[in-house]
């Protein structure tokens, strides 16, 4: 419902007032006493009815409302002098004078302006990732194509219903065409039986941009949503073209410090997942509005079931991408609340340290939620300045990869190590079909040593697994080493430290066994690998690596 007194217009369902085409920042409380006034403007409205309608009877002083009356006025350039549009009634009340013509949008469709269209929620569709569905919807008219990674849990048709956030998403759509996305075993996508890994959730992204035929986009991670944005990009550059990172963080201890603190989170969600009482831990503006309460508990419902968070929960409690964030190339933006009440400052200000070529804007604010406070609008700049701003990304060729090292050790009593040239081509076959089913691309094959790269390391210790097996079979034992970092492209080689590193650890195990470095046990959270703790071991580097055996079997 829209209505329009002189140059202004209010619009009830986006909950936002405009002058003009200019959106003006208005309290929630301050908008719902003008909707009000304006919707009882033949009479007077008495205090006692402002206090059961906007502040749904709760005890306030008469100075609150008054102070609400003045903000009220000011925003709409009155003043209790000339209380052009408000009119006090003394002992009585309060009055709406001015002249209101009034418009159903649905009567209106034609004349809808171009930003009003931008906030119609867009058609939910689906994308396959493997034998996944993913729920995305598409919308938007900018420039720039731009995919953004949500939170913990989400529900893309219920952004819609609250209108801070429609707003905030149609003023996206005005920078650029967006696509958002449920992530699996969330919202609308489909439920499964497992938690998702990394790899499984990078995959998720690049079927949603294949969905939507977008070859490359800026990639915007909120929250939680910033690990996976993060790890995309490093992966994929040839297909991220700047990253935008708010309220995020490397290191889940930014989050919850604490496994007691971690717990308490646990404990609402068997007791009360769904009500909405954990909006101050997200939104501490936002405690005192009831209806806002009520749309928050109906997107915990929407977002995931109680057993669905936990486990998410307990994957993201294992989130560690500190490692990684010197390979992000491509420009990137860091936005964080000085006070966020959810994600520590230090968490932002990590990213920013350690992620070459970073913007970083650090705002005033509690909120977790981007699209409510006073200052949501100025992350929308932050935002909407990147963008514009953006210079054009110049590939290059090194990416983040995980590293395979397989090195043959030969049958025992044989001290001449076997080589890979030597092995029967059946076996030659068979690892080159185990290689593909994993998504790995075969890179060195020569002497005693087989490397293979692949674009996620959980993927990469089941191909591990299952070569060695296969070796096994063949009588050819073999210990293998794995690890995730930088490497340079360079025809259909690779090199770098990260290759240096994976020759290293695959001289640690016994034959048959799968060792890996730090890095890939901190990448692969919720994928169900078990691990063992091999210590500390020098592994080539000014810096001394801890190492993990493999201790869980294969994938089935």
């Amino acid at each position: 419902m829209n209505c329009y007194f002189d140059e202004y217009r209010v619009d009830a369902e986006a909950f936002e007032l405009w002058r003009g085409e200019e959106r003006i920042e208005i309290q929630p409380q301050v908008f719902e006493l003008l909707l009000f006034l304006i919707n009882n403007k033949a009479r007077i409205v008495t205090k006692d009815e402002l206090f059961e309608q906007v502040w749904k009877g709760r005890i306030v002083s008469d100075a609150t409302l008054s102070s609400r009356i003045k903000t009220l006025r000011q925003i709409l350039g009155d003043d209790g002098t000339v209380q052009k549009y408000i009119r006090t009634i003394h002992g009585r009340g309060f009055r709406f004078v001015a002249e209101v013509r009034e418009s159903k949008n649905e009567q209106q469709s034609q004349s809808l302006s171009t930003t009003e269209l931008k906030r119609q929620p867009a058609p939910t569709k689906y994308a396959k990732s493997g034998d996944v569905h993913i729920a995305y919807q598409l919308f938007g008219d900018g420039p720039v194509d731009l995919v953004v990674a949500p939170g913990f849990v989400s529900h893309i048709e219920n952004y819609w219903d609250e209108p801070h956030l429609a707003h905030w998403l149609g003023r996206l759509g005005s920078m650029a065409r967006v696509v958002i996305f449920d992530k699996r075993g969330t919202g609308l996508s489909d439920q499964v039986s497992h938690l998702p890994g990394m790899d499984e959730r990078m995959d998720d992204v690049r079927a949603v941009m294949d969905a939507v035929g977008f070859d490359e986009a800026v990639v915007m991670g909120i929250s939680e949503g910033g690990s996976l944005a993060s790890l995309f990009t490093a992966t994929h550059p040839d297909r991220s073209k700047a990253l935008i990172l708010y309220g995020a963080f490397a290191k889940f201890t930014s989050w919850f410090p604490t496994t007691e603190s971690l717990q308490k989170l646990f404990d609402y969600i068997e007791a009360s997942w769904g009500s909405g009482e954990s909006l101050p831990a997200f939104a501490p503006s936002m405690s005192n509005d009831v209806s806002y309460k009520t749309w928050w508990g109906k997107f915990e419902r929407l977002g995931a079931n109680p057993g669905a968070a936990i486990a998410l929960m307990r994957m993201n409690s294992q989130i560690d991408i500190s490692d990684i964030l010197p390979t992000i190339r491509v420009p990137t933006l860091v936005v964080h609340r000085a006070d966020d009440v959810l994600i520590d400052i230090e968490g932002g200000r990590l990213l920013a340290e350690r992620i070459p070529n970073v913007q970083y804007v650090e705002l005033p604010g509690v909120d977790h939620l981007p699209w409510v406070g006073e200052n949501s609008g100025a992350i929308l700049d932050a935002i909407e300045t990147f963008l514009s701003g953006t210079p054009q990304f110049h590939k290059v060729n090194s990416v983040l990869a995980t590293i395979l090292c397989a090195k043959l050790t030969g049958v025992e009593g044989d001290t001449t190590p076997e080589q890979w040239a030597d092995l029967p081509e059946e076996c030659k076959h068979t690892l080159r079909d185990k290689l593909l089913l994993f998504g790995g691309r075969e890179v060195v094959a020569s002497g005693e040593y087989y490397m293979a790269s692949f674009d996620g390391p959980a993927r990469s210790i089941h191909c591990a697994l299952e070569l060695a097996e296969v070796l096994q079979n063949f009588n050819s034992p073999v210990q293998i080493g794995l690890h995730t970092g930088e490497v340079e492209l360079v025809n259909d080689h690779v090199r770098g430290i990260a290759v240096d590193i994976a020759v290293r650890i695959a001289s640690l195990p016994r034959a048959g066994e799968v060792f890996v470095s730090r890095t890939i046990k901190d990448l692969t959270a919720g994928s169900g690998i078990v691990f063992e703790d091999c210590g500390v071991q020098d592994v080539g580097t000014t810096e001394a690596w801890r190492v993990y055996r493999v201790a869980t079997p294969r994938a089935p």
